[in-house]
């Protein structure tokens, strides 16, 4: 090929148009590709493959994807044997986009459908402190510190940066965490988990300790990466020198690659299928999930915008497993060839579909109120079901006034009987079309008053109904509601609590706030589009800390509290405004 004009391309191509003229078999080009593949140096395979790329869509036609699928997984895998993870990462991650664009996506030979972890990337540190040097280093710099005094600094001199103490113990666990992170499975283990959940805190307080403030330096070296023509920054693998700890720990990239391997180390551990041990404590996953969002936006520089970015991937990722783990459906509709085209027929989703099941699921209804109220109870159909929702009366209990006031002996004047009270007589209407089949019965007598209507059901009922002790019998005193104040009483009063609203005042608490409500924002967890909303929504400072907190109150529904509240204010700093909270 090398002695001849013509270059690789161009043969390829011509093969493909042999084939498409019936002059050569499908498989022939996928030879020729294979062994050039084979003989060229890697540079020149990088332009050979960028032919491979531009016609991916004629790889997957019918003509062509049946006979060269094999050979094309085949020459992909000989590449990527070839060539570097940290050398050639731009290479291997064309030839893997070529494969996802290529296959279908229920692809057995892509899913990793076992749970696979590369056990084989070991992370080697020093794990001998007898031979370790941070200890010594440490003690020079505090003699080195000891010897300068203050009147002998000059003018040019600055003070040097705060810098982070590192000593043997916090460098063995941070990199101890490697082989967690590499083989997730270990978390199972009670020990191991006590070792790791001792070692993350540790570490994740020496991130939350020292923060990188330093907003102008992180941009001007964003911009001399990007004046040396290049914008991404590759972590092909870690390295593990004592003397490279202090840059490390100080450079943001590095640090968003740990934290980023919490979160999806985290991700795993929730799973549906992998939360196998008993022992793993939810609410501490998810206390450090939002510790590391947190110290992710707080890394500079675009804090904000890398955090929100890793979060959408990861509930896109959330999304796949679930597909991986209902067996990967086919995402193509199999369609049924008969002689005459049938309707398409819609199945019927079930209740469970679209009513919401499950505590983590969320039925948003396109209105706040709305949405608060839907989503009270995880399970819809089961909340309605609940014997603490049948608020309907026994027709003896709530006849059981009337009766008594029905008979002569009790001598009661017809303007105090029940059946005078309009409140009274709709409700026994409703309870009667309900409970009683007198109520659909035709009769030819001819009532002139709902009252006279009442008494002579009454009396019917009077008959059937077993005789009431007189101290089961209820006076009325509490019941006589003229404005049907009852009506709106929940039958569960002693477990009803009080709104947020009624314990406090939101437009108190907001005025207090202010302009610092972003600050409080952060603490709340809330999205970057409800933010957005609030700003949108009003340009004062003091409603947009209302909004914030009213949007804060519909999100958590039962569990907006005053002392959920004073917690978060607490932990943003504001005391304060806590403080009043208590004494209010």
């Amino acid at each position: 090929l090398r002695c001849l004009s013509f270059t690789p391309t161009k043969y390829l191509s011509a093969l493909i148009y042999s084939f498409s003229a019936g002059i050569c078999s499908a498989t022939t080009p996928f030879l020729l590709l294979g062994d050039v593949l084979d003989c060229l140096p890697l540079d020149q395979c990088d332009k050979i493959f960028s032919f491979v790329e531009d016609n991916v869509s004629t790889w997957k036609s019918n003509s062509f994807y049946t006979a060269g699928k094999n050979y094309l997984l085949r020459m992909c895998n000989d590449l990527l044997r070839r060539l570097s993870k940290s050398q050639n990462t731009v290479f291997c991650g064309r030839i893997q986009l070529f494969l996802a664009r290529l296959f279908p996506l229920s692809e057995k030979s892509g899913l990793n459908l076992q749970s696979q972890f590369n056990l084989d990337n070991i992370t080697v540190f020093n794990k001998n402190e007898q031979e370790s040097t941070l200890s010594q280093k440490h003690t020079e710099e505090k003699e080195d510190s000891m010897e300068v005094e203050e009147g002998e600094m000059g003018e040019d001199d600055a003070p040097a940066p705060c810098s982070i103490p590192i000593d043997y113990n916090l460098y063995r666990k941070f990199w101890t965490l490697q082989d967690y992170f590499r083989n997730p499975v270990q978390c199972y283990d009670k020990f191991s988990w006590m070792t790791f959940l001792k070692y993350s805190d540790e570490t994740l307080a020496v991130f939350k300790s020292y923060k990188l403030d330093d907003m102008q330096a992180s941009k001007r070296k964003l911009e001399e990466l990007r004046a040396a023509g290049g914008e991404h920054v590759y972590f092909a693998k870690f390295l593990t020198s004592e003397k490279l700890m202090d840059l490390q720990l100080s450079d943001s990239n590095f640090r968003r690659h740990i934290l980023l391997q919490y979160l999806i180390l985290f991700q795993y551990l929730k799973g549906q299928y992998c939360l196998k041990g008993k022992h793993l404590p939810a609410t501490w996953i998810e206390d450090t999930t939002k510790l590391v969002y947190q110290l992710l936006r707080e890394i500079p520089p675009d804090g904000d915008k890398f955090a929100t970015m890793v979060e959408h991937i990861l509930n896109t990722e959330e999304n796949w497993n679930s597909w991986k783990n209902e067996g990967c459906p086919s995402f193509v509709k199999e369609r049924t060839i008969d002689d005459k085209p049938k309707r398409p027929t819609r199945k019927r989703q079930a209740p469970e579909d679209f009513l919401g099941k499950g505590p983590d699921r969320k039925i948003f209804m396109g209105n706040d109120e709305l949405t608060r109220l839907w989503n009270l109870n995880s399970d819809n159909m089961e909340a309605c079901k609940s014997d603490s929702r049948s608020f309907m009366p026994s027709l003896d209990e709530f006849f059981a006034e009337a009766i008594e006031q029905a008979d002569p002996a009790n001598m009661v004047e017809e303007e105090y009987k029940v059946v005078r009270n309009p409140n009274y007589g709709w409700r026994a209407l409703r309870l009667l079309s309900r409970r009683s089949p007198h109520f659909f019965q035709p009769t030819n007598q001819k009532f002139k008053s709902l009252a006279d209507y009442l008494d002579s059901m009454v009396s019917k009922l009077a008959k059937e109904l077993p005789d009431i002790p007189s101290e089961e019998i209820k006076t009325g005193e509490e019941d006589d509601d003229d404005n049907g104040d009852n009506l709106l009483k929940d039958s569960n009063d002693s477990e009803y609590e009080l709104s947020l609203e009624q314990v406090i005042s939101m437009d108190d608490i907001a005025a207090k706030l202010g302009a610092q409500w972003r600050t409080l924002a952060s603490h709340l967890d809330m999205k970057a589009a409800e933010l957005r909303e609030i700003e949108t929504d009003s340009e004062e400072a003091d409603m947009q800390a209302k909004l914030l907190l009213v949007a804060w109150q519909d999100r958590e529904g039962t569990q907006a509290t005053v002392e959920n509240l004073t917690t978060v204010l607490n932990a943003a700093g504001f005391s304060q405004i806590a403080d009043s909270l208590n004494e209010a």
